[in-house]
């Protein structure tokens, strides 16, 4: 099996805290219905800079939110798993990218 890792980006922030609920409430039956696939569920991104060599600007310009890592046999499966993520149905996009083990 081969880790790949999920970028999150997009989608809509809830805005009343039964909706936070509901979100996190499908956010645990996802990662649920992934069982062992998952390698490390990740974390929201919170703040970011961008390094260039002309030197270092506030806020990174990808929009990226969060990440996971998640097992699977092939780049395909991988996408599969994250067509099930809550973020999709809200209107945002998952990036899949296969890891290299160094």
């Amino acid at each position: 099996m081969t880790t790949y890792l999920l970028a999150y980006m997009g989608g809509t922030m809830p805005e009343t805290e039964a909706q936070q609920q509901e979100q996190m409430a499908a956010w645990g039956a996802w990662f649920g219905s992934l069982g062992e696939a998952v390698v490390d569920g990740g974390n929201p991104f919170n703040g970011s800079l961008s390094v260039t060599s002309a030197g270092t600007s506030e806020g990174a310009g990808s929009g990226l939110g969060g990440y996971s890592l998640v097992q699977a046999d092939d780049l395909a499966a991988a996408a599969a798993l994250a067509k099930g993520c809550p973020l999709v149905a809200g209107g945002g996009t998952v990036d899949v990218y296969e890891t290299i083990p160094m």
